[in-house]
């Protein structure tokens, strides 16, 4: 067994974790971190998969509570449980229509470091644009989310298919745009994820489980629980940071980072370009 090997899957579990549900982008710090170690698996894509199932059952372990009363106040027809359901399909059906159309495309095209490098920048302005603006939010709780200002944050979790904008960042964004307060943003943020990536991970885990390799599975779960572990950790220091703090230091870390991925990737993507 390559001790090497499991090092790497931890470590990128570990990455998944921290970076799933803060607006930083997890697939652009994964592809990143993955470039730099040389990680290389015959699992294709399902060591990806499997490592952010680990991030989306951390949040729904955390939240186990709330989603026990929506499922059982669904099953007794409550009104308030049925409209809160209602805003998660609306604000998950968007991008899962996107998706389903163009994610070949975008893994073919888009899956490389001078992508994430500017989708960070990119998504760093709009954040810090967003930040500046006065308006007071008229929306606190996730409970109370209207009908459009779901479907604006479904609209919003579109642009997070492409790698380095962040699906968390993304629906924050919207959140913010849409008139919810920063906690209030952050949770649903989170809420939605549940449904959007079970739903990716089921859906890429059919697709790709042909290449998974007996030698892989090691690598996977550790993978697997480093990321578990780790988000666990995130999501409750987000919650605290979020009702405190504003979210300029992620997007001035999202600006800096992009700025050193591009002086890093740049000047050899030139020289394969004028080779």
């Amino acid at each position: 067994m390559d001790l090497i090997h499991l090092a790497q899957a931890l470590l990128l579990g570990i990455v998944e974790g921290l970076t799933e549900f803060l607006p930083i982008s997890s697939t652009g710090h994964l592809i990143l971190v993955g470039d730099w170690i040389g990680f290389e698996s015959t699992d294709g894509k399902v060591f990806e998969v499997v490592i952010q199932l680990g991030a989306i059952l951390a949040v729904c372990w955390l939240y186990r509570a709330r989603v026990m009363r929506l499922l059982l106040g669904l099953a007794q027809g409550q009104p308030s449980e049925r409209r809160f359901a209602l805003t998660l399909i609306l604000a998950f059906l968007p991008a899962a229509v996107v998706g389903a159309l163009a994610i070949d495309f975008i893994k073919a095209h888009l899956f490389q470091p001078l992508v994430v490098a500017t989708t960070l920048i990119l998504g760093g302005l709009v954040l810090l644009w967003v930040e500046r603006r006065t308006t007071r939010p008229v929306t606190t709780a996730v409970d109370a989310l209207s009908l459009r200002q779901a479907l604006i944050v479904g609209l919003a979790q579109c642009f997070a298919l492409i790698p380095g904008t962040s699906r968390s960042g993304a629906t924050i964004v919207g959140g913010l745009l849409a008139g919810l307060s920063r906690p209030a943003a952050a949770e649903f943020s989170f809420f939605l994820a549940m449904p959007t990536m079970l739903g990716a991970a089921v859906y890429d885990g059919w697709r790709h489980h042909h290449l998974l390799a007996r030698e892989d599975l090691a690598a996977i779960a550790i993978g697997f629980v480093a990321a578990f572990v780790s988000a666990l950790l995130v999501v409750k220091a987000l919650v605290r940071f979020v009702a405190h703090h504003s979210f300029r230091p992620f997007a001035w870390y999202r600006i800096v980072l992009g700025l050193l991925v591009l002086a890093w990737f740049a000047p050899e993507a030139l020289r394969g370009g004028t080779a």
